[in-house]
């Protein structure tokens, strides 16, 4: 235990310090979700266990409360796990270091995992509260949000009995979310020519970061750089003059995560050395780069080095096709809202680039709360992989929610929300919620999202404004209350 669980609420923040020593990336939940089990038969809680993960824990109503209809809380066990790559940590193993910095928490080096550890440990300190009068509650935890919402995909008929749920996912404090995009990632495969490398050739390395990356959704609006664009842009304009080889590129982890680092090693046929005409030009284009986004990304650093010669490395030709392709390829938002101010309709993040056998992987993750919207940028996306002569592979994706402001949760909770915090917005979000495919299982279900102040997700910055975790949940609890009283 740390010194989180000395926080308040410490209902809350007992169970979240306990999650910090949980391994819980996406696809790896298997502890948590064993966490989970352990504190439901703690309290002598049914719970049940699909196919795909999931797990539903159910606690009746309070003793005195005659309400029969549940209410059903939903968070999603794994995070992001991201990290700045001078930061030695091991995500399968080691536990996330937390630090206080003034009124926020946050992790040293590492994403923090309140995205939607907050959530989790809010669901297991209501599973263990005995002084709440709060009707049937069911307890709904998914599986690997972060990576495509698979585990709310996959969720098991018959799991839900309730109509009504409260999504604990939202990240922004005072905020009642009742919608958020649709999003579907797109898989493309380049296939890019190797040969040998010469005697007498040179190879330098480049690296880009400091960068802040963030939510590819929530952050998308910010304009902060994109590694991978960045660094293959310096590329390019040395490319433009000097006959280089690319041997190594690659940047970006998760397709929710603006890539924050990008590293390339580049060959030429140096002679008698490196020409310095080529590290001042990709300095100059980087030093411009950087005074670009000096305002929304003023961290940015590069370093040009020299590298060993490795024994191979793209073609010429290769390698104006993978930069044309990188660079072409759209990047950021697309449209705003005509309805909603200030609310990003349409965005695309090229997320990661990566090397795989004698191909390059580029991976798109694409949003809309308009689907036909989202469509067209995806065909977007086909047509310029197809003219780099990139196969395509189109994932499958997921709904918008669509916000329905007549309802009868959402007046419950404005209202309580007014009588303890003040007024709420409403809103919606430019992120996949979960909420959008239970709605499409249960087409009936009255939902809602709302969460603490949680800044930067998805990258090292990620931290939540410790009050806000405190308003939230007397905001949550009061609101069971007044619904057990329906």
């Amino acid at each position: 235990m740390t010194f989180v669980s000395e926080l308040q609420p410490a209902a809350i923040w007992t169970y979240f310090d306990e999650l910090l020593a949980i391994p819980r990336g996406s696809k790896k939940e298997d502890r948590a979700r064993e966490y989970v089990i352990s504190v439901a038969e703690r309290f002598g809680l049914e719970h049940q266990v699909d196919g795909t993960g999931n797990v539903v824990v159910r606690k009746p109503a309070a003793g005195g409360v005659e309400s029969d209809h549940s209410t059903i809380l939903q968070a999603h066990l794994d995070m992001v796990q991201e990290k700045n790559s001078d930061v030695e940590f091991d995500f399968d193993n080691d536990a996330i270091r937390p630090v206080l910095d003034g009124e926020y928490l946050k992790a040293d080096g590492t994403t923090l995992g309140s995205d939607n550890g907050i959530g989790v440990a809010t669901m297991l300190a209501l599973m263990g509260s005995d002084d709440l009068a709060h009707g049937p509650l069911e307890f709904l935890f998914t599986i690997d949000e972060e990576t495509g919402l698979t585990g709310a995909s996959g969720l098991a008929d018959g799991m839900l009995s309730g109509h009504r749920l409260i999504n604990l996912d939202s990240e922004e404090e005072r905020v009642l979310t009742i919608g958020c995009a649709g999003g579907a990632d797109s898989h493309l495969h380049l296939a890019t020519e190797r040969s040998a490398v010469s005697d007498g050739s040179a190879a330098i390395g480049i690296r880009v970061a400091g960068l802040k990356g963030g939510h590819s959704g929530v952050d998308i609006h910010l304009q902060r750089g994109n590694a991978i664009k960045l660094l293959s842009r310096a590329l390019h304009a040395v490319a433009l003059e000097e006959p280089i080889r690319i041997a190594h590129l690659a940047g970006g982890n998760a397709h929710n995560a603006i890539p924050r680092e990008a590293r390339a090693v580049i060959v030429l046929p140096a002679g008698d050395g490196i020409p310095a005409s080529v590290k001042q030009r990709l300095s100059e284009e980087l030093d411009a780069i950087a005074a670009e986004i000096r305002v929304a990304d003023p961290g940015m650093s590069f370093e040009v080095s020299d590298e060993t010669v490795p024994s191979d490395a793209l073609t010429e030709t290769a390698t104006r096709s993978l930069l044309s392709l990188v660079i072409a390829l759209p990047h950021g938002v697309m449209a705003m809202s005509p309805e909603i101010p200030g609310l990003v309709e349409t965005s695309t993040n090229l997320a990661v680039v990566r090397e795989e056998a004698g191909r390059t992987f580029v991976l798109m993750s694409s949003r809309s709360s308009v689907m036909s919207a989202l469509q067209a940028l995806r065909q977007r996306i086909r047509s310029t992989a197809d003219l780099a002569g990139a196969d395509v592979e189109e994932k499958d994706g997921y709904p918008a929610w669509q916000p329905d402001v007549r309802s009868p949760l959402l007046q419950v909770l404005r209202d309580v929300h007014e009588r303890i915090a003040g007024e709420a917005e409403i809103g919606a979000v430019h992120a996949g919620l979960e909420c959008g495919i239970i709605g499409e299982k249960y087409p009936e279900m009255d939902m809602i999202s709302f969460g603490p102040q949680i800044d930067f997700p998805h990258s090292p910055d990620e931290r939540v404004k410790v009050a806000s975790v405190k308003e939230f949940y007397e905001v949550l609890t009061a609101t069971l209350e007044e619904l057990a009283r329906e």
